[in-house]
């Protein structure tokens, strides 16, 4: 056998240990376990809790920082923020200082990170330059705000009131209320459509879905999908034309056509299903059972819960490196 056979071969085999090792590498899955301030560590290989990680008091929901070097998570109690490499799940640094932060998001254009006070009242606006946060404004809304959602131009944010049953939209730029607008009962999580013309907000009070046109100056409720009771937690299926919404207490999983508007799909997911996240190749949905303190794994094409991972009280955020398009 010549040189150029042998390396060739060589090649061939190095590929595939590297192949090996990185599916045995895979970054974690984060779970929140919001009533023991700490976080789960999940292996997803061997699909197995290898750790728990101590946060601040009441950890509900998780970002990724622009650069993709930080996962950022929102102690709302502990008015701080956990910074951890998402890859080894190591901690970074820990910011203080932080008021009530319950959701949270980076602008598109990656100059704003935003919060949500659930439990204060006001949406706060940071400056991030990359590493620091500078607050710039906070913002008085209605009672609780919850979830938030930005457009795609970093033009508007939205953020549901839960216990005023409204949603607010902020110009970002001004940081000023552009306008409210009553929603059915207990709006939480908001999702946009790709072309940042209707929203999706799951109304945990109800039994679905209430679908916004915001294309004009003032918003319009056009619709309500019917989902489910408690529809509460939404998750792109990473094609951009299908979302999850978790109904949790119903203890189902709906999926919507964005352009339909319709259900087309249904999971079962016992335990109260939260918050998710969908895996890289788009068949598996990772959902934080909130009253059974579970992780589960649903197959959506089997449609059934394929793994059950034990966690800690109350888990909420659910996030992994290795997912699918959001």
């Amino acid at each position: 056998m010549t040189y150029q056979v042998w390396h060739k071969a060589g090649a061939v085999l190095l590929a595939a240990f590297c192949a090996m090792g990185a599916k045995a590498e895979l970054p974690p899955v984060f779970v929140l376990n919001s009533l023991d301030a700490n976080v789960s560590i999940i292996d997803p290989d061997k699909w197995v809790e290898t750790q728990r990680l101590a946060t601040g008091k009441e950890p509900h929901h998780l970002y990724l920082t622009p650069d993709e070097k930080s996962l950022v998570i929102a102690n709302a109690l502990g008015d701080s923020l956990t910074f951890v490499d998402p890859k080894t799940a190591q901690v970074q640094r820990v910011v203080r200082g932080i008021s009530d932060p319950y959701h949270l998001r980076f602008s598109p254009d990656m100059k704003w990170f935003i919060t949500a006070a659930n439990r204060l009242n006001h949406i706060d606006f940071y400056r991030w330059d990359g590493k620091d946060l500078t607050l710039a404004q906070r913002v008085p809304t209605g009672k609780t705000p919850s979830h938030l959602w930005i457009d795609s131009k970093s033009r508007t944010v939205y953020s549901t009131m839960q216990d005023s049953d409204e949603l607010v939209a902020i110009d970002l730029a001004t940081q000023k209320i552009k306008w409210r607008t009553k929603t059915g009962p207990m709006p939480a999580d908001i999702y946009g459509s790709p072309d940042d013309k209707t929203l999706f907000v799951g109304l945990t009070g109800g039994t679905g879905v209430e679908v916004f046109d915001v294309s004009g100056e003032q918003p319009k409720s056009v619709q309500i999908i019917k989902t489910g009771a408690g529809a509460h937690a939404f998750r792109g299926s990473g094609d951009h034309k299908h979302i999850y919404v978790s109904n949790r207490v119903a203890n189902t999983i709906s999926k919507i056509d964005m352009g339909t508007r319709m259900v087309v799909d249904n999971y079962a997911a016992p335990g109260g299903p939260d918050c998710m996240d969908v895996s890289a190749d788009g068949r598996y949905i990772y959902v934080a059972a909130r009253w059974a303190r579970k992780l589960l794994v649903i197959d959506t094409v089997e449609k059934k819960v394929v793994r059950s991972v034990n966690v800690g009280k109350s888990p909420h955020g659910v996030w992994t490196l290795h997912h699918a398009a959001r």
